[in-house]
């Protein structure tokens, strides 16, 4: 009888010692799963914008609305015909609305007897890719002062935008430069704490940035990424 019994208990026990060891080895590993450190990776780049888009305003004043149509025609060809001259092409210029209001039928106008009854302001967008002739233009834009036409941005706070396009060329290197930079910090974090940099647990792209370098030169931007990445620390 006793013989009968030796050999269930000698198989439960070893199934306890099996069990006893996968159980063991599961925590082992799973603590190891859970040794890793999360580190940010940056990657920045100086770039020229590589399109301007300069909205552009006229204004012309006058009581007679007839005369005041033929004012507005000529002095809307006069600068078409500057910006001509300035090198850019018709696909670069746009002609915009012409609005005019009427002093008269304002009626928060509290000083009617002053000035002209009816003021004019006319549009145009110069967009282009050639920033310094769009930037040489701003400064020719003077001369055009002695045919009594005075130029005004349509954005007071940023007369000309700068934009960047080539984003999607630069994304694929810079995610790249950030994954390098975080695992190098990664390497640092280990060599202090004995251990190895492992695989890449989990990352995460931060967005794409796109600033510019300073108040002065706007037409140079900052392209920036953060990349949060967990690595795993392997002993």
């Amino acid at each position: 009888m006793k013989n009968n019994l030796i050999i269930p208990a000698l198989l439960i026990g070893f199934g306890l010692i099996v069990s006893g060891y996968f159980i063991g080895n599961t925590h082992k590993k799973a603590i190891e799963h859970n040794r890793y450190v999360q580190v940010k990776g940056l990657s920045e780049r100086e770039v020229q914008a590589d399109l301007a888009v300069w909205p552009i305003n006229t204004i012309l004043t006058g009581n007679d609305l007839k005369s005041l149509k033929t004012e507005i025609e000529n002095q809307n060809k006069k600068v078409y015909q500057f910006f001509l001259d300035q090198g850019f092409t018709d696909g670069e210029l746009t002609k915009g609305m012409t609005n005019i209001t009427d002093a008269k039928s304002n009626i928060f106008n509290n000083n009617p007897s002053v000035g002209f009854r009816y003021l004019a302001k006319s549009e145009f967008t110069v967009r282009t890719k050639d920033i310094k002739k769009l930037q040489k233009a701003l400064a020719e834009s003077l001369n055009l002062m002695s045919a009594g036409i005075v130029l005004g941005s349509k954005n007071e706070w940023r007369p000309i935008e700068y934009i960047f396009t080539g984003l999607n060329d630069l994304k694929p290197s810079m995610i790249e430069e950030a994954t390098t930079n975080a695992r190098q910090v990664a390497e640092k974090f280990a060599r202090d704490s004995n251990s190895q940099v492992g695989p890449i647990k989990m990352a995460r792209q931060g967005q794409f940035s796109i600033n510019d370098r300073d108040q002065n030169t706007p037409e140079i931007k900052i392209i920036r990424v953060v990349s949060t990445i967990d690595f795993q620390l392997i002993n």
